[in-house]
């Protein structure tokens, strides 16, 4: 069986080392891997792939594939590939959600309490050597993740695993998820879990409100204006999960008139975000470069569950992390 490999980016961090295509070959003898290093590559080569283990199958990929049973993406996201004719498809699409749960919740914890503890302006003042302990430390003061109430929108497993950190240093914790009525407190001892329709209610009270849910057709800018005004005004925003859901010029407004206290920003509407946005220059914004998710050893937790996977195709049992096409997660 021809499985293709193609996880390109333009982004170096998010290539899969040349090491690790030699490593499937190593321990699946069997099967054929076809390596591609571009989108123009991945078309040629589909073609005869009964798999795919891709960051993307876009529609002309689509098209050339004759055989293609499973596709592998190495990331959570695969809203991309979600495309008509893909959803309508036979073709089965895994994900790899839950492998970069514990970095991007420690990601959430630490920017966190650098807005809390105000690091991003000491960064800048100790650039300009200047001992800014009245500005730091006088009003607004820094404040505590003890005794914070923090509202987690989107509870799998990044969710999850926040809750739990934020829980341990004394914070509150409500997560929101579509599926409220089937948790239990055996599922999710972190938090409370609500439905979706409780967000309206649940912002104006929260100190600090994660983004952590997929990005579909009812999530997009799911922060946007009405969501912005209803907030906290001493309370940050911190967006871990796809930059679609929350409207950034919404968000710059906010910011700027101080309807909110800050923000902290993985993820964004285009990425790379481009030099003319105002949020660069925000004080209370910190900007990640979509960099949450990664840990040291990526690549070989990636490639063990694609692995676990193939094994599991090969003998045909269940897949892990089977994405409902039609939810978009």
């Amino acid at each position: 069986m021809k499985v293709l490999v193609a996880i390109h980016s333009p982004v170096l961090a998010w290539n899969i080392p040349p090491s690790h295509v030699e490593r499937l070959r190593s321990d699946f003898p069997h099967h054929t891997f076809l390596h591609a290093l571009d989108d123009g590559q991945a078309v040629g080569l589909i073609s005869d792939a009964a798999v795919a283990f891709s960051s993307q199958v876009d529609v002309d990929q689509w098209r050339a594939a004759r055989l293609l049973r499973w596709i592998h993406s190495p990331a959570a996201g695969v809203g991309s590939m979600l495309f008509p004719e893909m959803v309508e498809s036979a073709v089965v699409i895994t994900n790899s959600r839950g492998m970069s749960a514990d970095t991007i919740a420690e990601h959430v914890i630490g920017v966190t309490l650098a807005l809390f503890r105000r690091i991003p302006l000491a960064v800048r003042r100790q650039a300009q050597r200047q001992w800014a302990q009245d500005e730091i430390g006088g009003p607004p003061s820094n404040k505590l993740v003890s005794g914070a109430r923090v509202l987690i929108v989107g509870f799998g497993a990044i969710g999850r695993a926040a809750a739990a950190r934020f829980t341990a240093l004394g914070a509150s914790v409500t997560g929101i998820r579509r599926t409220a009525g089937q948790a239990s407190a055996v599922e999710a001892p972190e938090a409370v879990i609500a439905g979706p329709e409780r967000l309206k209610d649940l912002l104006p009270e929260s100190d600090v409100v994660v983004i952590a849910a997929p990005e579909t057709r009812q999530t997009r800018h799911l922060i946007g204006r009405a969501a912005l005004d209803r907030m906290n005004p001493a309370a940050v925003l911190v967006n871990v999960s796809r930059g679609k859901l929350i409207d950034e010029r919404a968000l710059a407004d906010a910011l700027r008139g101080g309807q909110i206290g800050g923000a902290a920003l993985d993820v964004f509407e285009h990425e790379p975000l481009t030099p003319d946005s105002p949020l660069w220059d925000m004080p209370n914004v910190l900007i990640t470069p979509h960099t949450s998710g990664f840990r040291p050893d990526h690549w070989d937790a990636a490639v063990a569950l694609f692995s676990d996977n193939l094994r599991r195709f090969d003998r045909g049992e269940p897949l892990l992390n089977v994405v409902d096409k039609r939810a978009g997660y």
